[in-house]
C-alpha cells in the first residue's frame, strides 16, 4: 500500500475536530480508574476544541505559528523577473448537479482566479498543476487541471499554458510540474497558492530547482466582529485545520530533512 493513501486518514487523527475528540473520548475512559484526572482530560479536551471552532484563534494561528508571505503585484513580477505564474490546486467537487460536471472547489477558483488576475496584469503565462488527491473518492474522474482549464477557458476566455494533471500533492505539484516548465526554459515562477499553504508550496518549488516569488491569496483574517470571531464556528475549526495542518507538515518535513 502507498503510504499517500494513509495521509489522510493519519492527517484525520492528529488534526481537530477528531483529535481533541478522541482525547476526551479517552479522559472519559480513564475516568472509571482515575475519576478526576480522567474528567480533567476530557474537559480539556473540549475547551481545546472550542477554542480551535474560534475564528480570531485560528487568526492568531496563521500570524504565529506559519511564515509570513505579503501579498504581490504585477510591478513586483516584472521586478522579480517572474517568467510564468503557476497555481496549485486546491481540490474538486467531482458531481457538480447544477453543472452537470466536475466543478473546482472554493479554494481552487479562488487560486484560479488570482493567477488569472496576475497574468491579465503583467501579460505572463499561467501553468496550473494538480490532479486526483489522495483523500478523493471513486467519483473524481477528471483532474483538477483537466477542470481548471475548461473553467478558465469558459469564465475567463484563458488558455492556460501549462497542464500537470498527475500530482497528488504538494511534493507532487512540484516535482512533475517543474521539467514541463523547464523544457521551456522558465526557472522563475510566481507561486499562486492560499497563504497557509504558502511556506510549504515555496520549499517544494525550490527543491524541484525553481526560483520562486509568492503570489499569496485566501489570507486568514478577521472577517467578523470581535465578539464574533471568539465563539466557535464551522469557518474557525476549518481555519483552525488547515493552519495546524500546514504547521504540523512543515515540522515533519524538518525531522525528515534531519
Amino acid at each position: 500500500m502507498d503510504f499517500g493513501t494513509l495521509k489522510p486518514l493519519l492527517t484525520s487523527l492528529a488534526l481537530p475536530p477528531l483529535a481533541p475528540l478522541l482525547l476526551a473520548l479517552l479522559g472519559l475512559l480513564l475516568a472509571f480508574k482515575r475519576r478526576r484526572g480522567g474528567l480533567a482530560l476530557a474537559a480539556l479536551s473540549l475547551v481545546l476544541l472550542w477554542l480551535l471552532s474560534c475564528h480570531g484563534i485560528a487568526v492568531w494561528l496563521a500570524r504565529n505559528a506559519l511564515p509570513q508571505f505579503a501579498p504581490t503585484s504585477a510591478a513586483q513580477l516584472e521586478t522579480s523577473q517572474v517568467q510564468a505564474i503557476v497555481v496549485l490546486g486546491g481540490g474538486l467537487l467531482p458531481e457538480a448537479p447544477e453543472y452537470g460536471q466536475s466543478q473546482p472547489r472554493a479554494a481552487t477558483a479562488a487560486r484560479l482566479r488570482y493567477g488569472i488576475a496576475l497574468a491579465r496584469q503583467s501579460g505572463l503565462p499561467v501553468a496550473f498543476t494538480g490532479g486526483v488527491g489522495w483523500a478523493a473518492n471513486g467519483a473524481q474522474a477528471a483532474s483538477e487541471a483537466e477542470v481548471a482549464a475548461r473553467v478558465a477557458q469558459q469564465d475567463y476566455g484563458v488558455a492556460l499554458r501549462w497542464l500537470e494533471a498527475q500530482s497528488r500533492d504538494t511534493s507532487g505539484n512540484a516535482r512533475l510540474l517543474t521539467p514541463l516548465l523547464q523544457r521551456d526554459g522558465v526557472q522563475r515562477i510566481a507561486l499562486v497558492t492560499d497563504a497557509w499553504h504558502m511556506p510549504r508550496a515555496v520549499a517544494a518549488f525550490e527543491r524541484a530547482g525553481l526560483t520562486v516569488t509568492p503570489a499569496p491569496t485566501g489570507f486568514i483574517l478577521p472577517v467578523e466582529r470581535d465578539l464574533l470571531e471568539w465563539l466557535p464556528s464551522a469557518n474557525g475549526l476549518l481555519a483552525s485545520r488547515e493552519v495546524l495542518r500546514e504547521w504540523l507538515a512543515l515540522a515533519a518535513g524538518r525531522f525528515i530533512l534531519l
